[in-house]
């Protein structure tokens, strides 16, 4: 009877301790799912290109560290790109000298307003692809400079996207500041810093702009 009664102890225990971690793996999955819905309906990806604007005062004593750098580029590297060619390339520029150089370049990049990064976007003209489609650099790269603007901008950077091609005398000069080889073009030049102002956001919204269906 001794045997007996354990037995059917032991059994009751292995049934709750069964029990409770079954209700517990639920619990978790529950929890799992819930927090996968917050992430999928958090607003931050959406305030962030809603906030987003060009900032062209920068805070000249506070350098850009490496790690935000980094992560500005995997954002634009994670960009859409044709075919998956991924024509990108990325000349980032931290020295006095060079900085200076490209101001006298490019005067309208703000680089004397204390900005101690900036990031040349260039695109191959070889992307592999036949025809007129060989331009798709221009698209691809463009949307690789969104994304750096973008996680600029969430990582509590300011920046700003200074055009270089297709205005020959700049896309030379640039070049010649930055020994771009041929086979590649400067697309522009995004300055970038802590910054210094922090103009409002323009809403750029506008009902009127949409066609639905045809024009």
């Amino acid at each position: 009877m001794k045997k007996v009664i354990m037995q059917i102890f032991r059994s009751a225990v292995t049934i709750v301790v069964v029990g409770s971690m079954a209700a517990m793996i639920f619990s978790l999955r529950g929890e799992l799912k819930a927090a996968k819905a917050r992430l999928a309906a958090d607003p931050g990806v959406l305030k962030t290109i809603a906030t987003r604007t060009s900032v062209r005062m920068f805070d000249g004593s506070r350098p850009v560290e490496e790690d935000k750098i980094e992560t500005m580029l995997r954002a634009a590297m994670a960009a859409p790109t044709a075919v998956d060619k991924r024509p990108w390339e990325f000349v980032v520029i931290t020295d006095k000298e060079k900085l200076d150089a490209l101001s006298k370049v490019h005067p309208n990049a703000r680089i004397e307003n204390g900005s101690t990064l900036v990031i040349a976007v260039c695109g191959s003209l070889d992307n592999g692809l036949n025809g007129r489609a060989k331009e798709y650099w221009i698209q691809d790269c463009s949307a690789a400079t969104e994304n750096l603007l973008l996680a600029a901008h969430a990582i509590g950077l300011g920046a700003v996207w200074c055009g270089v091609y297709p205005i020959e005398e700049r896309c030379a000069a640039v070049r010649e500041v930055l020994a771009i080889p041929e086979g590649y073009m400067p697309l522009n030049l995004v300055t970038i810093g802590y910054p210094a102002v922090h103009p409002e956001p323009k809403d750029k919204w506008n009902p009127a702009k949409i066609h639905r269906g045809q024009w």
